[in-house]
């Protein structure tokens, strides 16, 4: 009897772990995943600009380009960076852009009231940052300052950085060393306008953006720019609701979103030293994404059917406590296997979504919050994050394909979420990408994919996993988590078996 219970225990555990299914529709496919999803966001935050970023053109110990690290700008273009936001945050409403050109030495100086209290010498301004876009081949994306700016301000920041003709601004930038314009594409009107860029009500702000926008044009050699309103905070759907509503969208090109993953705003946790139970609490908070994402697109399909505007999550990442000993206005935070698979699923709904979610920002580039890279002197190295994003490069401007996912549950408690995010695509010479994220903290998973409308006949993968959760890159070991070749995928006919360990992200390619 015994051996009869222990039988069926057997068959109901396999059972369980077995019932992975995904669909693709691998020979069809419309949206593009646009390449603008995998941008980073860099701010006048603690170490994200000096020490992180940028060293000083003086500096002999760590090799540099015009005080920017060589390191740092050869591990971004790896990355493929498309775009890169800059300078805040909530540093943007407090930035007068003047302050930050011409000769360093005579640049005046200003306190970072939002980020240590620290002095902020302007010594990285409009010019170092732009040429710094370009050494790492991404394009700049602009936060005008509007809470504590002027429109006047804004308009000749464009001109200064936009206009190839003879005008004031134009003259100056050439004066200050650059004669052609970078031609800035992206501009954020404001950022959390509900908040910490002026506390206002949608309704107000929407006719501020209507006001600034109107004088954010001309300046362009015919070029349209592309201006992002200041959007809502994760579930504030009414803020979408009037910016939708009350802005004429000729005017209107992108809606901003921000949502971190945070257990409790007092009480953030440790970014390496949690229990599964806090681990389970972000995963929640990352997979809330989706919804976010389908609510707010929702309300702008009501006022914009054809989705011409598109939804911007310029602010995303984990959120935790500051790592002990360091400044708790620097931000500064370890990143874990946890972030690699916060980072794994949240790029796929990205990509689930890509008929709307046409550009987003990961918080922040260097040494802030979910950075991709970590820096300490001389010392570099690439966290979990940043692995995953390179792994999943291969998606950008891909054709999103259609897949219908049946997962198991990952349960703790009494609380449950799915076991497996996924996503796919297909390249522009045919080659089709399917990432996977193992969400479930403890057991493998098992997954049959059935591959619809091609015949594959070959299957190659990386993954990155660890031991546990909690395991990360140091200074002392920086190669700990880093990608290795997946192995435990097979296809047969129109079949791809895999299994994937717990907590593992996989990236798989199809020929």
């Amino acid at each position: 009897m015994k051996k009869i219970l222990l039988l069926m225990l057997l068959l109901k555990t396999s059972a369980i772990f077995s019932q992975n299914s995904i669909v693709i529709n691998a020979d069809l496919g419309k949206d593009k995943i646009s390449k603008q999803i995998y941008g980073h966001f860099s701010e006048h935050l603690g170490r994200c600009i000096y020490g992180g970023f940028y060293v000083g053109e003086g500096n002999t110990k760590i090799a540099n380009t015009q005080g920017v690290r060589n390191d740092v700008v050869d591990a971004l273009k790896k990355l493929k960076v498309p775009n890169l936001r800059w300078p805040g945050g909530c540093f943007a409403d407090t930035y007068h852009w003047k302050d930050g050109v011409g000769p360093k030495k005579d640049r005046p100086t200003m306190v970072n009231t939002w980020w240590g209290g620290v002095t902020e010498d302007n010594s990285f301004g409009t010019h170092d940052f732009l040429n710094m876009c370009e050494l790492i081949g991404a394009e700049p994306y602009l936060s005008a300052n509007v809470g504590s700016g002027t429109v006047q301000e804004v308009s000749e920041w464009i001109q200064y950085t936009n206009f190839g003709g003879v005008s004031p601004m134009s003259k100056w930038r050439g004066e200050n060393g650059r004669e052609k314009p970078w031609d800035v594409k992206y501009w954020g009107v404001g950022n959390e306008a509900w908040g910490c860029g002026g506390n206002m009500t949608p309704e107000f702000y929407a006719n501020i953006y209507r006001q600034y926008a109107t004088f954010m044009t001309g300046w362009t050699n015919d070029k349209k720019i592309f201006r992002i309103a200041s959007g809502a905070s994760s579930s504030d759907y009414h803020w979408t609701e009037v910016l939708m509503r009350e802005i004429p969208h000729n005017m209107l090109e992108g809606v901003a979103l921000h949502h971190y993953s945070v257990i409790d705003w007092n009480k953030k946790g440790s970014a390496k030293d949690f229990s599964e139970e806090q681990y389970f609490q972000i995963m929640q908070r990352a997979l809330l994404m989706d919804e976010l994402i389908i609510k707010h697109s929702t309300i702008m399909d009501k006022y914009d059917p054809d989705k011409k505007i598109a939804l911007v999550v310029d602010e995303w990442g984990g959120w935790y406590d500051v790592e002990a000993g360091t400044n708790p206005g620097f931000l500064f935070q370890q990143n874990t296997m946890r972030d690699a698979i916060l980072a794994g699923a949240t790029l796929n709904i990205f990509h689930n979504h890509s008929d709307r979610v046409r550009m987003a920002n990961l918080a922040q580039t260097v040494n802030v919050l979910q950075a991709v890279i970590l820096t300490e002197g001389e010392k570099m190295l690439l966290t979990p994050t940043y692995h995953v994003m390179e792994m999943y490069n291969v998606h950008q401007d891909a054709t999103l394909l259609p897949l219908n996912l049946k997962t198991n549950e990952y349960a703790f408690g009494n609380e449950k979420l799915p076991a497996i995010s996924a996503s796919a695509s297909r390249d522009e010479k045919g080659v089709t990408h399917i990432s996977l994220v193992n969400i479930d903290a403890k057991n493998n998973q098992e997954i049959a994919i059935e591959l619809r409308g091609v015949r594959f006949t070959s299957v190659t993968g990386r993954i990155l996993n660890g031991e546990k959760l909690q395991d990360h890159n140091s200074f002392e070991s920086p190669q700990q988590i880093k990608p290795s070749v997946f192995k435990q995928a097979t296809i047969s006919g129109t079949t791809l078996k895999v299994t994937m360990p717990a907590h593992s992200v996989v990236v798989l390619e199809l020929k």
